[in-house]
């Protein structure tokens, strides 16, 4: 069985996450804040590293200071431990999927920037229940997540976020994948000088929310995760 690293917020938040994976057959190594161990003993034996969603990156990360308009949400311990172990995973070539506030972190991490706050992209609340916005992206061709999901093109997918980032604020280390046909937000980044680094700025873990291929994401991390492991015994 092989094991992979999820951070989160708390363990609520980490739910969907750890249940697709589990039905996948890997073993979890659910990492919550706050966390002292060691990087390497962190992610010893570790296969893939998953970066989920949760509360807004600081913008004292990106060299910025937090508006107070924008209704910042910050977990700064979430953030330290983050960026440790992201360090490390992309020093070992470690592969990463990284989702919404993920995908934000990977490009921070890469010394990209963020938007703060960004209209028509959080959920909104409906007849008393919170509902994802919806958006049509548009996924290169020749992308590494259009691949996994098997086609290129346009997809409507789900949105539950209110930072983001344009061609203005990607770091220049990191290409992108996928885009918002509406306003051009950036829906996907990944890394040329990685094996497998693949951020993506929509939820495939509601399932129900995308289409259904885009469960091959997860699949594919996770045999991505067995062979790097394979590989290190080898």
């Amino acid at each position: 069985m092989t094991k992979v690293a999820i951070t989160s917020v708390d363990l609520r938040n980490s739910r969907r996450y750890v249940e697709i994976m589990e039905s996948l057959g890997a073993e979890i190594s659910l990492l919550i804040p706050p966390d002292d161990r060691a990087v390497h003993q962190i992610l010893d034996n570790i296969g893939g590293l998953m970066l989920t969603g949760g509360p807004d990156v600081d913008p004292e990360l990106y060299g910025a200071t937090a508006d107070p308009e924008a209704s910042l949400e910050l977990c700064s311990p979430l953030d330290e431990l983050e960026l440790r172990i992201l360090d490390y995973a992309l020093d070992h070539d470690i592969p990463v999927l990284a989702i919404c506030r993920g995908m934000q972190l990977l490009n921070v991490a890469f010394g990209g920037q963020l938007i703060q706050d960004l209209p028509g992209h959080k959920a909104v609340r409906d007849d008393g229940k919170w509902q994802p916005e919806k958006h049509l992206i548009y996924m290169a061709p020749g992308a590494k997540s259009a691949a996994i999901i098997g086609s290129a093109g346009f997809f409507r997918v789900n949105s539950l976020h209110h930072q983001g980032l344009r061609e203005a604020q990607r770091s220049p280390k990191l290409m992108t994948s996928a885009y918002s046909v509406e306003d051009g937000l950036i829906e996907g980044l990944e890394s040329p000088n990685h094996s497998w680094v693949i951020g993506l700025q929509c939820h495939p873990e509601r399932q129900d929310e995308v289409p259904r291929s885009f469960a091959n994401l997860f699949a594919g991390f996770y045999e991505r995760a067995e062979m790097y492991l394979a590989g290190k015994d080898t």
